[in-house]
């Protein structure tokens, strides 16, 4: 009884954001509004390295669910893992669209690109990584699967300064310097004098 108490509360509380957001938008909500509800700003970058947290958090409370239903050593057996195992795949494919939209705004510059591709590598290894390692403690396995926040965090901070120092040089650099003029610093010609209109001293 207790198991299927926390089970209830654990699907309720998965449940609530999508009732908000159903109410708030009845003809549901937008893309960007999903998958990094939210971010720290507007641009592609920060929807992206929400995004990362996210999706994350919402394979790992599905895989939860699985642990409380099944238990540690059962939640991989037969098709018990199947719902985490479908999490993982939609969110890789739907993290596509704000991954190559991120990497094409911090184009200028090339540590954010690279931090960006390390920090979507990292973010895809942790999503296998949910699973339970047997031998896990329940301790061991609570401590594992909450590690990859703070590197998610930690990347995204250097993306954000890869961004504010490299970006701004680059797109200095681009900027054409304008042509001097071939008169500069030609000395005016005299005008010439037409002969005979000149006036003799009297």
């Amino acid at each position: 009884m207790l198991r299927l108490l926390v089970l209830l509360s654990a699907v309720v509380t998965l449940a609530a954001p999508s009732v908000a957001s159903g109410q708030k938008d009845a003809a549901g909500p937008k893309p960007d509004t999903y998958l990094c509800p939210n971010a720290a700003g507007t641009r592609a970058v920060d929807c992206f390295l929400n995004a990362v947290e996210h999706l994350y958090t919402m394979c790992r409370q599905v895989k939860s669910i699985e642990i409380i239903e099944f238990g540690y050593e059962k939640s991989e057996e037969g098709v018990n893992g199947a719902k985490s195992e479908y999490c993982v795949d939609k969110h890789k494919l739907s993290m596509t669209r704000p991954y190559q939209a991120a990497l094409r705004e911090a184009t200028g510059s090339r540590s954010a690109v690279d931090g960006l591709r390390e920090l979507h590598e990292q973010w895809q290894k942790a999503l296998i990584a949910l699973k339970w390692k047997p031998g896990e403690s329940d301790q061991q396995y609570k401590e594992r699967i909450a590690k990859p926040y703070e590197v998610f965090r930690e990347q995204g901070t250097a993306v954000r300064v890869a961004l504010e120092t490299e970006a701004p040089k680059a797109n200095l650099a681009a900027v054409p310097t304008e042509p001097k003029s071939r008169t500069s610093g030609v000395a005016k010609a005299k005008p010439a004098t037409t002969p005979g209109t000149s006036k003799s001293p009297n």
